[in-house]
């Protein structure tokens, strides 16, 4: 029985090893649970800029916004942005040391790579909807062309990652039919999918 079990043990320590050299497995629940918070602090920013223009977005649909509205929106996604990028960045660089693995190999290069493409072509995208004045649908373009880049990155990193980009596109595709909800959906799925993702996470994996 002693022997079953050692060899058991064994498989499980390979199975690991093989995880290891071929996944990032060092990405931190805390990496989405924060950027999450970032999304909804700048929901709220946007919800209170609209609120002191006189903007209903949901009547509208975005088609009266001014050069200086669009700028503003712009700005405040690029903080998002930027904040997002480097409070996920520490947190799953501190997670991997916790743990001794490196931070930026091959595996982690297969993922920013893998998430890179996607997320370069929904910017694009996104700019040439604002370009055509469509700003409607940026928000549910948003949310497909992200949950496409998890999904195309979840294969280098922990698997869950997998049914979070799966969430975003399918909520993405429905705000895409509801497009006066866009900045509602926005809100859903980079901010409160990101908390309750990185949370799930972070008890499953970290504590």
């Amino acid at each position: 029985m002693n022997q079953q079990q050692e060899q058991l043990e064994t498989l499980h320590e390979i199975r690991n090893i093989m995880d290891r050299s071929s996944r990032f497995i060092s990405l931190s629940g805390l990496s989405g649970v924060f950027p999450g918070l970032l999304a909804l602090a700048g929901a709220a920013v946007v919800k209170w800029y609209f609120s002191q223009r006189n903007i209903n977005y949901y009547d509208d649909l975005g088609r009266s916004f001014t050069r200086q509205d669009i700028l503003f929106l712009l700005g405040t996604a690029t903080a998002v942005l930027f904040l997002g990028i480097c409070t996920a960045t520490y947190f799953t660089v501190r997670n991997a040391r916790r743990k001794n693995h490196r931070v930026w190999d091959s595996q982690s290069r297969r993922l920013a790579v893998n998430l890179a493409i996607p997320l370069a072509a929904g910017g694009v995208f996104c700019a040439v909807l604002i370009y055509h004045n469509l700003l409607y649908l940026v928000a549910p373009a948003m949310l497909v062309f992200y949950g496409l880049a998890l999904l195309n990155g979840s294969k280098y990193t922990i698997s869950d990652i997998r049914y979070l980009g799966i969430i975003e596109i399918v909520l993405g595709l429905v705000a895409s039919f509801f497009v006066s909800y866009g900045l509602l959906s926005w809100t859903i799925g980079f901010g409160m999918l990101h908390i309750v993702y990185g949370a799930l996470v972070y008890f499953k994996y970290e504590r």
